[in-house]
């Protein structure tokens, strides 16, 4: 049985991290990139971190530089021990926005990406193969997501486990991501499909909007 001074600071403890997280303004801005780069696993600078954000297991989390995480972002990386996420320079996610790798997923997200809201990459799912067992009981089979650099994500998209996203791709509002895509290819629908291609590859890409 845990102690009770164990309990009072596992409370005040979550107390404090709540505060943390709902915490306004510049103020909030820098107390939190002051507290969280100790306990992700990496990162750079200019990370900006906004209101109402909850992340899972920092220490299975590495951040480039340059990286905005909007308002109510979850990222969430725990479970077995093997998960990651990694999120390179000059990422934008914008807000609602679910990136999770729990239970043994590994999510790699590449430089120049925007993602929009409502969107959730997930890296691993239910088990469902035995009807005669609940599929809450039949755990769950990891799985990996990349998007490689200079990729735009629609809002309200939905990626799913063992797709890589190719370099310069969009995904179109709505779209749920089943099967990679390729570099420079436009897919919308359920599931994505190629719809078009960006007709010029570009020799450079400016710096995120947020530097």
């Amino acid at each position: 049985m845990k102690s009770p001074w164990y309990l009072i600071s596992s409370e005040i403890g979550a107390w404090l991290h709540h505060f943390l997280i709902w915490m306004p303004g510049k103020t909030g801005y820098k107390l939190r990139y002051f507290i969280y780069k100790k306990l992700f696993a990496g990162c750079g600078k200019k990370v900006f971190i906004e209101t109402g954000c909850h992340i899972r297991e920092f220490k299975n989390i590495s951040l480039g530089n340059n990286v905005f995480i909007g308002m109510y972002n979850q990222i969430y990386a725990s479970g077995t021990g093997e998960e990651k996420i990694e999120i390179e320079d000059h990422v934008t996610l914008t807000s609602n926005i679910i990136i999770n790798a729990d239970c043994g997923g590994h999510i790699k997200i590449g430089k120049h990406v925007a993602i929009g809201p409502n969107t959730i990459v997930r890296a691993s799912n239910h088990k469902f193969g035995d009807s005669h067992i609940p599929f809450q009981l039949q755990g769950h089979e990891s799985g990996k997501i990349i998007i490689e650099e200079d990729v735009w994500v629609g809002a309200h998209c939905v990626i799913l486990p063992n797709v890589k996203i190719g370099k310069g791709s969009v995904i179109a509002a709505g779209a749920v991501v089943t099967k990679d895509v390729d570099a420079y290819t436009i897919v919308g629908g359920v599931p994505a499909k190629k719809i078009g291609t960006r007709k010029e590859e570009p020799n450079y890409v400016g710096e995120n909007v947020f530097s």
